[in-house]
């Protein structure tokens, strides 16, 4: 259970690692990475976009179970990180469901795609994508990943700012500990 949840924490962790090793590299404004304010529409927009996106990763993962006979996951860490008692529960919950889109959204957005879209929005937007989903493994996962990293990109595209992606990306992971633990998978 303690493996699971330093697991269940470590991409965060990670995440905001690589981002800060760019931001120190870079000696500049958060600004230049999209950490910005964003208004409480851009916000809104990210948790609507987060549904949306709940619903086609599902639909993409079915296909992709369907395409490859591939059903198993990766994410069995998560539920055994969870699985331990309310307090791991919750920790585990926190830890991929706000702590991981944290860090990773200021790695993949706010670092990656924003190199990326100086050479174009749809390059940028799909390169950037590519990249997070790859960065998942080609799995169960990959279709949420590239979801994940497609409405992420373009709504930090448009709105300047990191945030939606982060509301986007928490409404994506939020549900899955207590759902892996509710299906038993750890």
């Amino acid at each position: 259970m303690v493996y699971g949840l330093i697991f269940t924490a470590l991409s965060g962790v990670a995440g905001i690692a690589g981002f800060s090793a760019a931001a120190l590299l870079r000696i500049r404004s958060w600004s230049a990475f999209s950490v910005r304010r964003v208004s409480r529409q851009w916000l809104l927009i990210g948790v609507g976009a987060g549904l949306v996106a709940f619903v086609v990763k599902g639909l993409a993962t079915l296909a992709y179970t369907a395409i490859t006979g591939d059903s198993s996951t990766p994410q069995t860490m998560y539920a055994e990180g969870g699985s331990g008692g309310v307090l791991s529960l919750i920790l585990a919950t926190l830890f991929l469901g706000i702590l991981t889109p944290l860090g990773e959204e200021l790695l993949f957005r706010g670092v990656i795609a924003n190199v990326l879209l100086r050479y174009g929005s749809v390059f940028g937007v799909v390169s950037s994508a590519l990249i997070f989903a790859l960065v998942h493994g080609i799995n169960i996962v990959f279709p949420t990943a590239l979801v994940m990293g497609l409405v992420g990109a373009e709504l930090l595209r448009r709105s300047g700012s990191v945030w939606p992606a982060v509301i986007v990306h928490v409404v994506i992971n939020l549900p899955t500990v207590p759902a892996l633990v509710a299906a038993g998978t750890g």
